[in-house]
């Protein structure tokens, strides 16, 4: 478990140090911070909300409204502001084609 919150943090600092352009974007980074509270393959593995088996769509939805203000949280209104909608569509569609059993 240690191994996978350090994995997290590396992937923020790296994503907070020096921003990728949108296009250039590289899916498995972008989605791998989730992975440090959504659980490996988005099945939660406490009080977070899994995120496995969701669609594209539902995930960018969420995103941008934690993103936007719309949405309260603890944590995830302030990780989603650092993502453009570039980088949150192409972190949806990672998760929702990728992160399977």
């Amino acid at each position: 478990m240690k191994t996978l919150a350090f994995a997290a943090v590396t992937a923020i600092a790296l994503l907070a140090g020096e921003p990728a352009r949108a296009q250039d974007a590289d899916p498995q980074l972008l989605s791998i911070s989730c992975a440090g509270c959504h659980g490996t393959s988005g099945h939660s593995p406490g009080a977070i909300p899994s995120i496995y088996g969701r669609s594209a769509a539902s995930i960018a939805e969420s995103l941008r409204a934690f993103r936007d203000g719309k949405q309260s949280a603890t944590v995830m209104n302030r990780i989603a502001k650092g993502y453009t909608d570039t980088e949150i569509d192409t972190v949806a569609r990672e998760i929702s084609t990728h992160w399977k059993d």
